[in-house]
């Protein structure tokens, strides 16, 4: 393969990909083409390929918005923000950039990251400086979206030293959650039904491990509210944040709140879950949702990641990209315990 052209698959139906090979084409205004050196495979893309949710573009479509690569204009090594708002509308200007209806996702709007190549805005591109030893660049693909997408629901909650977390499934985001609010001086819980991915959690030093299944919520509340007591805790004002992406989650995580709570959503489901929303109000509670993250705050992801606040290479598992069917597929059947990366080179 050239340099003028590009390789990698495509979704042309739901369930299929098909490899291609194709001319690169030149970006259009204020875009440019990133080499891909390696792309995270999320949930989101499993929902796109197995379980019917729809792309904003209709047609076949190259997933994948987990990007980091090279500026093919430059050599630069780059973090591609999984969601690129357009800065310029009422949503932009008041400091609520995910929130832009202009804004534009690799994988959804238009074509990501599984190829050799992608065309993606150049606006809000973070670069990355020098890799310290231990650090490959194809492990910074989660920045894009597992790790950012956290540190903004960390962010917008308000998260300070002190402060408790509890994190209601603690697979790559949750995980990565976890971490993120112990960077910060906060003390994560960490509740999941994997018991490998609880222990991962105890071994990172998360204390508070606990397997939810078949628990009650409100013993469960009781509980943590002694054992957080015991540790000199607050057992009120808790920051829950929804990382499971199922409907069993999030019955859990609007279960645990408590007096002055706070309620991340950061996990998609399409099943609807029911609530008595009348509980935000008698606990003076709050909720908030959490799509993608402002690329404003990836040069601080960064950072923390290569000061090693997370263990990247621990939570990370690299693929080449010629075995993506595959690797999309054994995703989907939850046979992976680290978050997989495809790499065009590997």
């Amino acid at each position: 393969m050239g340099v003028n052209t590009r390789a990698g698959w495509r979704m042309v139906a739901p369930g299929r990909l098909e490899h291609f090979e194709e001319p690169l084409e030149a970006p259009p205004p204020g875009w440019t083409t990133v080499e891909v050196l390696g792309c995270g495979v999320c949930h989101t893309d499993i929902g796109y390929l197995y379980e019917g949710v729809p792309t904003a573009w209709k047609g076949p479509i190259v997933l994948g918005h987990e990007v980091v690569g090279r500026l093919v204009s430059t050599g630069a090594l780059v973090v591609v923000p999984s969601v690129s708002p357009c800065g310029d509308c009422r949503s932009c200007l008041r400091g609520r950039p995910t929130a832009c209806r202009a804004s534009k996702m690799p994988g959804n709007h238009h074509d990501g990251g599984f190829a050799t190549h992608v065309n993606v805005p150049a606006r809000w591109l973070c670069p990355v400086p020098a890799l310290p030893d231990g650090v490959e660049p194809w492990q910074l693909s989660v920045v894009a979206d597992a790790l950012t997408t956290p540190w903004q629901a960390l962010q917008r909650a308000r998260v300070a030293a002190g402060d408790v977390c509890v994190v209601v499934g603690v697979g790559g985001v949750g995980g990565f959650l976890a971490e993120l609010a112990r960077s910060l001086g906060a003390h994560p819980v960490a509740l999941d039904v994997d018991p490998t991915r609880l222990a991962r959690m105890e071994a990172l030093g998360v204390p508070l491990a606990l397997d939810t299944r078949d628990r009650d919520p409100k013993a469960l509340r009781k509980e943590l509210a002694g054992a957080l007591s015991a540790r000199g805790l607050d057992p009120d004002g808790w920051h829950v944040f929804e990382c499971s992406g199922s409907p069993a989650g999030q019955r859990l995580a609007f279960g645990l709140l408590n007096r002055g709570a706070t309620l991340s959503v950061v996990g998609f489901t399409p099943e609807p879950s029911p609530f008595t929303l009348s509980n935000l109000m008698a606990l003076d509670a709050e909720a908030y949702g959490n799509w993608g993250c402002d690329p404003g705050l990836y040069p601080d992801v960064v950072a923390r990641v290569l000061a090693g606040a997370v263990d990247l290479p621990g939570a990370v598992a690299r693929f080449p990209l010629s075995d993506a069917p595959a690797v999309l597929s054994a995703v989907h059947r939850r046979e992976l315990g680290r978050r997989a990366v495809l790499v065009p080179h590997a």
